[in-house]
């Protein structure tokens, strides 16, 4: 496009270039007419200055003219599609210089419309987040056109059941800039079982043009100048409890039935018929020695065999003591004993004057599941020895008494390895056990 030469002036270049406009990645030109008004010959220089002249060529770049006659030269005009490039009148002037009369020189200058261009790029990442109730993304958003603008955000759901937030809801970006926008997004509700759930969403980013403050961005009642494709991402939300887990608490479940109903019964059985025979195969006495009636030596009643002589304290399998009792009764002593840990005490319990103690049952109990060992002495003879983990209550029966005299005493004693745990569910400080023997009680002859 050309415009009519300025006026011309004796021993100068007239110049004029007319105004234009240019869309950043196109190309648009404009014409600037030189004419020699010298009386010489003359040769000009031209060079764009300013802020296009790095996307501004001159064709051509010089010129020869003789006094009186013009030229018309080329200006074009190429800016990149960059946020560079920023939208606006920009002002743009073409150095003329002639070579014979430098002093001559002139900057003719007008003004070049760069056309406004919107370029929004956009990301989110991750585009798939795992989780129990709620999962973060980053949105980033750079501007890459050339001028200002707001950019909002709209999710999307299908079946809303996603609840979104944004941190910031909306930016305001120059050209070139960029930021990161913080997305979060919520279920309603979790889920228990089962398997994971995936629900898809999308995010649109939506750029008004302008950049004008929030204020004003609220006065808007322009529809929003561009809408770009959707960024896609999805949210998977995991079960609480994982399917193994249930697998795991039904096997577990299945263990302890079959251990209550069938094991246990069993292994109890078993043990209390062991315990039965170990009991019947002591040997046992036609009569105790007790339960005979005393006889004296030299009785002469008749249908007596002769004399019979007391019988002698019974050391042996047989289970008898020293001097049988008569006219007894039954009678039970208990003896309660607490020991602290990794210490060894003793309990007893003396049979009275007079006496004759023939027991027949004893019962011993560790309610706290104590760990260690209890010994029990009848007199001199050691009835047992246990291991304390190996029961909680433990009982013995005879059908043949074991009788100890008024000499004697029933021993227990207890070496505490570790306290056990009652019912309280505290841990014990020290081991308690309890023995209770029980039997007849009856006086000496």
């Amino acid at each position: 496009m050309t415009s009519p030469t300025a006026s011309p002036s004796p021993g100068a270049a007239g110049l004029d270039i007319p105004g234009v406009s240019v869309t950043p990645g196109g190309s648009a030109t404009t014409t600037l007419t030189v004419r020699n008004d010298s009386d010489i010959v003359e040769a000009y220089r031209l060079e764009v200055v300013g802020e296009c002249a790095a996307w501004t060529t001159v064709e051509p770049e010089g010129l020869s003219l003789y006094p009186g006659t013009s030229e018309t030269v080329t200006i074009r005009l190429s800016p990149p599609r960059s946020p560079q490039v920023r939208a606006g009148d920009v002002p743009l002037a073409v150095r003329v210089l002639p070579t014979e009369h430098p002093e001559a020189v002139r900057v003719p200058e007008t003004t070049v419309h760069v056309e406004e261009f919107r370029a929004l790029r956009t990301e989110l990442a991750p585009r798939r987040r795992r989780g129990w109730l709620r999962g973060r993304y980053r949105l980033a958003v750079r501007n890459e056109g050339n001028a200002p603008v707001r950019v909002g955000f709209t999710p999307g759901q299908a079946g809303e059941e996603l609840n979104f937030g944004f941190t910031p809801a909306s930016v305001r970006l120059e050209p070139g800039e960029s930021t990161e926008v913080g997305l979060r997004v919520r279920t309603g509700r979790p889920v228990w079982f089962g398997t994971p759930t995936t629900w898809p969403f999308t995010v649109a980013v939506a750029e008004t043009g302008d950049g004008e403050d929030d204020a004003a961005a609220a006065e808007r009642t322009d529809p929003v100048a561009e809408v770009r494709a959707p960024l896609d991402a999805e949210f998977v939300q995991i079960p609480i409890f994982p399917r193994w887990l249930l697998v795991l608490l039904a096997a577990l479940l299945a263990l302890l039935l079959a251990w209550f109903l069938l094991v246990r019964p069993a292994v109890r059985s078993t043990a209390k018929e062991a315990a039965d025979q170990a009991v019947q195969k002591r040997p046992v006495p036609s009569a105790p020695p007790s339960a005979a009636p005393p006889v004296t030596a030299g009785d002469d009643k008749p249908g007596g065999g002769g004399a019979a002589k007391p019988g002698k304290s019974g050391g042996g399998s047989g289970g008898t003591g020293a001097g049988g009792g008569t006219g007894g009764q039954q009678s039970s002593a208990t003896i309660d004993l607490q020991t602290a840990g990794g210490r060894t005490e003793t309990g007893t319990y003396q049979v009275p004057a007079g006496k004759s103690f023939g027991i027949t049952d004893i019962v011993v109990a560790n309610f706290q599941g104590d760990e260690g060992v209890v010994t029990i002495n009848f007199g001199d003879r050691k009835i047992t020895t246990i291991a304390l983990e190996t029961f909680r209550n433990q009982d013995y029966h005879w059908v043949t008494p074991i009788n100890i005299t008024e000499s004697q005493t029933v021993t227990v004693q207890v070496t505490c390895a570790k306290p056990g745990t009652p019912a309280t569910g505290r841990q014990a400080r020290e081991c308690h056990e309890v023995l209770n023997v029980s039997g007849v009680l009856s006086d000496l002859r």
